[in-house]
């Protein structure tokens, strides 16, 4: 850039704004051959000492000031105080599940391992799903049952218990008796078609017909604050042996943590987890839940390698030993940091913060999470990822609730909110042709054509997989990009002031930032 007599006159004057005007001060400037660089050096009189200057701030900035302040005082109410629904006759909590699950649960986990026959547990892929699999594992082992006679059935990359060929696997095996952990649930058939006695244990948003025909279930969607599968698991198996505190209590810390967090405070009503943490500490078992939910994120989506570790560790130590897990843990922390600079788009009511990027790792949720934790907004509701390169033809996308939504009253429900906008009309244009119309399958809701892997999970934590043309016409319905209209008669705005085009620090250029 070539520096000019008027633009070097500005940096100077720019420079030495803000002395204070009693001191004495000689500018000593020099301006290279080139005139690409500038120094400036500024020597103060020792008679005339600077002194510090109180500028008062201007109306704005202090307002702004004032925002920011107020948006760092916003508490989100902790977890474990979330009221608990209570019994109409006894007036007793109805927490971590029905009592009358519970203990159909706790029945048919004693007479399988007094039965002595084949067994398969299907847990799902993540820190909770995996802990609640190995926790009703070693309960059973404990209680007797010959471990020979246990098989694990992980499902594959983005397919549920409920694709045909998963239970083709699953009736491959010739079990006896199913479990299945933390998968979700929904109204189905038979896990199997062969006589078998399944058992649903879960905490995934669900009504009380959305179970596999036949199964069993105990679930804690109904009783907050919710619990995750693996402390689900642990509270139903810990009072059937003495020994599966000990062998399974960091299992149960670590697969709580994989889905409420690591700042989750242990307190009434859910179990003292003081001991444990102190004994194996609190750090170690929070990076175990790094470590095993790295590998189902890789592109080569291998889980056995996390539910193999967590299976045959005896202490959280011997799970951050295992170099594929730390392989996994560093290829993902990296694509991560190439997806989570992209720039978001928003919903025309300002509801939905829409990120997408393409990536065969599973990073949507990650990324979600991370920006739920930023992104701050009076209408904002939902922050959702799109991952159009996870699945060939597919978009898996996940949804989180901001921080700046969690403490609002009513609460906000992604499953609903999704099922909404998918609901709506298309708008058209003026110049659409009336007389031809939409064709025929664009006649019928969104929301009835998109199948059962749409709005999945949690009421605060939900997502989906769908095809791309439907996802498009998702994004249209939500007016994704689209500018709020104006209302009529509305005065019009004051001219705002430009930003310092010498600014460097903006959005523009932290989004732009490793997006390649």
């Amino acid at each position: 850039m070539q520096i000019t007599s008027t633009t070097f006159s500005s940096l100077t004057t720019r420079f030495c704004k803000g002395l204070h005007t009693s001191s004495k001060c000689r500018l000593n400037c020099r301006v290279s051959s080139s005139g690409a660089s500038i120094s400036v050096r500024r020597t103060i009189h020792a008679s005339s000492p600077p002194q510090l200057m109180k500028r008062k701030e201007p109306s704005s900035v202090a307002q702004a000031s004032a925002t920011k302040r107020s948006r760092a005082r916003l508490e989100v109410p902790d977890y474990h105080l979330s009221p608990s629904v209570r019994d109409e006759k006894t007036s007793d909590a109805i927490w971590p599940a029905p009592e009358a699950q519970m203990k159909q649960a706790r029945d048919i986990i004693l007479e399988c391992a007094r039965s002595q026959k084949r067994t398969i547990i299907v847990p799902d892929k993540d820190a909770d799903g995996l802990s609640s699999g190995v926790i009703l594992h070693r309960t059973l082992v404990l209680l007797g049952l010959n471990p020979e006679l246990i098989r694990v059935h992980l499902l594959s990359k983005g397919q549920t218990i409920h694709h045909e060929h998963e239970r083709e696997a699953m009736a491959a095996l010739s079990p006896d008796y199913i479990f299945v952990l933390d998968q979700g649930s929904r109204k189905s058939g038979p896990l199997i078609a062969a006589p078998h006695t399944g058992l649903v244990i879960d905490h995934h948003h669900a009504t009380p017909e959305d179970f596999p025909e036949g199964s069993a279930f105990c679930t804690a969607n109904q009783s907050p604050p919710v619990v995750t599968s693996a402390l689900l698991t642990y509270l139903l198996c810990e009072p059937l042996h003495a020994g599966v505190s000990d062998r399974t209590d960091w299992l149960c810390v670590v697969g709580t943590h994989g889905d409420l967090g690591t700042t989750l405070k242990w307190e009434d009503p859910f179990p003292d987890m003081s001991a444990t943490l102190k004994k194996y500490t609190k750090k170690a078992l929070n990076d175990v839940v790094s470590y095993v939910n790295a590998p189902r994120r890789t592109a080569t989506y291998d889980v056995s390698s996390a539910f193999d570790a967590l299976l045959s560790a005896e202490h959280p130590k011997d799970v951050l030993k295992h170099s594929r897990l730390l392989a996994a843990r560093q290829e993902v922390n990296a694509e991560v940091e190439r997806c989570t600079h992209t720039a978001p788009r928003f919903s025309q009511d300002g509801k939905v913060a829409v990120f997408k990027i393409k990536s065969e790792a599973q990073v949507h949720p990650v990324i979600a999470t991370r920006w739920a934790g930023h992104l701050q907004s009076k209408a904002l509701e939902i922050v959702m990822v799109a991952n159009e390169g996870y699945l060939p033809g597919k978009v898996n996308f996940s949804c989180r609730v901001p921080r700046c939504a969690k403490a609002r009253d009513p609460s906000v429900d992604i499953i609903q909110s999704l099922k909404a906008y998918a609901s709506l009309k298309p708008v058209k244009d003026e110049d659409d042709d009336n007389d031809g119309g939409l064709p025929d399958q664009h006649e019928i809701p969104l929301l009835e054509r998109l199948g059962d892997d749409f709005a999945r999970g949690h009421v605060q934590a939900s997502g989906g997989i769908v095809d791309v043309d439907q996802f498009e016409e998702l994004m249209r319905l939500m007016r994704v990009g689209e500018k709020k209209e104006k209302k009529q008669g509305a005065s019009p705005q004051k001219g705002k002031k430009p930003i310092d085009a010498g600014q460097s620090n903006k959005l523009t250029s932290y989004f732009g930032k490793k997006s390649a």
